[in-house]
């Protein structure tokens, strides 16, 4: 149990980083709805990730841990890149809104690609369907309230942020990095 802990605070450190980012970039806004939905869209994704890892071991095993990271860095890099020239354009709303559905969905998506890797390794270890119901509860769990969590403090300070630097250039640089982070995590382990 402490193991699938660990596991499921470091899944969650994706989803805490995009949604501080998210926070920031609302600054002034209430949008309960939209950030319970990014929440539980980063929860369900961080969750189900695993389990199509699980599910697809058997076939498909080493292409799938072959180009996760490079899926992964790719939606990232897009995202962010899109964000970081929007940044400059001065454009009032931004098309990769943190509250657009679809924005939201590839943001989940891609913080989620890296668990993948997790499901491969509960097959390796003789983790049964049944017994893989614990540990994704507890990843899909603390993904939601790690995201919760990183939108309030970035919401809560992103005033001090915006007065530095545009939330949105921000936003697309930890993006990029967080990408950046993935790749070189699977090149190099």
């Amino acid at each position: 149990m402490i193991e699938n802990l660990f596991i499921a605070f470091a899944l969650a450190m994706d989803c805490f980083a995009v949604s501080v980012v998210c926070g920031v970039m609302l600054r002034g806004t209430s949008r309960t709805g939209a950030v319970l939905r990014m929440a539980f869209l980063f929860g369900f994704f961080q969750g189900m990730m695993p389990l199509a890892g699980w599910l697809l071991t058997c076939r498909f095993s080493g292409t799938l841990q072959q180009i996760d990271h490079w899926v992964a860095f790719a939606m990232l890099a897009f995202i962010g890149g899109k964000m970081v020239v929007e940044s400059f354009r001065g454009e009032e709303r931004l098309s990769r809104s943190p509250l657009r559905l679809r924005t939201q969905l590839a943001l989940a998506v891609a913080t989620s690609i890296d668990a993948l890797s997790i499901g491969i390794s509960y097959a390796c270890t003789g983790y049964t369907m049944q017994a893989l119901f614990v540990p994704l509860s507890l990843i899909a769990a603390v993904s939601f309230g790690m995201s919760i969590a990183g939108y309030l403090l970035g919401h809560r300070f992103g005033e001090a942020v915006n007065r530095r630097m545009r939330p949105e250039l921000l936003g697309g640089l930890i993006l990029i990095a967080i990408g950046v982070k993935i790749l070189l995590e699977h090149l190099f382990s």
